[in-house]
């Protein structure tokens, strides 16, 4: 893969699994979607440590706690909607609560999952797992963050939530010199006169609004935070100083993801004016994939209207 190709991060999360496979000793599990995860191709390289668990979530959970309580580390695979929201007490009780070995891999999170519709289009995941003890939360911008975190998270002891994406999006980290680490946030352009701090699929939006924002004559710094829990709060406070406005961009809820996750730290360490840009408290609509990012407010523009409301606020 290079800068600029267009990759779904459940593309990736497929090919990483396989790829890990071959030194690596871990079970993969699904609840009959391996085809819409990509962990088919797991399933046909290692047929013996890939178990279809059908279509109940909340059992393949119980299975992977049991199997990493015996030693095994597990990934545990399905739709965002039914990994976070169906099987969150099991997640809770069976897997965060012992903190067991059990990377659950999410994909098709966001609205982002298109004509499937409401039902299956989670923007609430973000908010369910980041209030679990001891959970990380991790949302890669692109395929080389998805490839270098799937990589982290078996090597790392204890839960974790990926949160992958069913739309292609553009490639914006090299992957010969990109680097994952945990609970920091990556300064993607630096600027002086408001902070964008932006997650998964919307960092590459981030991007396209410091662009805009320059042509104005106005310098946007752009941070991605792909580790939602820990979050980087050194990094945030830093940026708080020395821009004075914030806007974070998050294909989620704004309510307990990452706008409310920036907007508590900053509160504590150096309050600025905060304004959000993701889905407002509202659900999902069955749709092609662009038009539904621009009824729901997620696009560079946005994002723009967004830093100018920000800097207004300023103190």
């Amino acid at each position: 893969m290079k800068i600029g190709d267009k990759i779904a991060t459940r593309e990736t999360y497929g090919k990483t699994l396989v790829a890990l496979g071959e030194t690596h000793d871990f079970v993969v599990l699904d609840a009959d979607l391996a085809e819409a995860t990509k962990t088919v191709y797991f399933k046909k390289a290692f047929p013996d440590r890939f178990f279809d668990c059908g279509i109940a979530e909340s059992n393949m959970i119980g299975v992977a706690a049991g199997l990493a309580a015996a030693g095994k580390p597990v990934f545990a695979s399905s739709f965002a909607m039914f990994a976070a929201g169906r099987a969150f007490e099991q997640i809770r009780n069976s897997v965060a609560y012992p903190h067991l070995n059990v990377k659950i891999a999410a994909t098709h999170a966001g609205i982002t999952v298109g004509e499937d519709g409401a039902t299956h289009q989670c923007n609430e995941d973000i908010a369910l797992m980041r209030t679990l003890p001891g959970m990380l939360v991790i949302n890669p911008s692109d395929a080389v963050e998805a490839e270098a975190a799937i990589k982290f998270a078996l090597e790392h002891e204890g839960p974790c939530y990926l949160r992958f994406g069913r739309y292609a999006v553009p490639v914006i980290h090299d992957p010969e010199s990109y680097t994952f680490t945990l609970g920091k946030g990556e300064v993607l352009r630096d600027g002086t006169d408001v902070t964008i701090v932006a997650t998964g699929l919307m960092v590459s939006m981030a991007l396209e609004a410091a662009e805009i924002l320059a042509a104005e004559n106005t310098s946007a710094r752009v941070i991605n935070m792909a580790t939602i829990k820990p979050l980087d709060s050194e990094l945030l406070e830093k940026a708080a100083r020395e821009t004075g406005a914030v806007v974070t961009a998050e294909e989620h809820s704004v309510i307990g993801g990452l706008g409310s996750a920036v907007a508590e730290t900053l509160s504590l360490l150096y309050p600025v004016p905060v304004h959000r840009v993701g889905v407002m408290d509202s659900f999902g609509r069955s749709g092609k994939v662009p038009p539904l990012l621009k009824r729901y407010g997620l696009t560079p523009s946005r994002i723009v209207e967004k830093a100018k409301l920000a800097m207004a606020a300023k103190r």
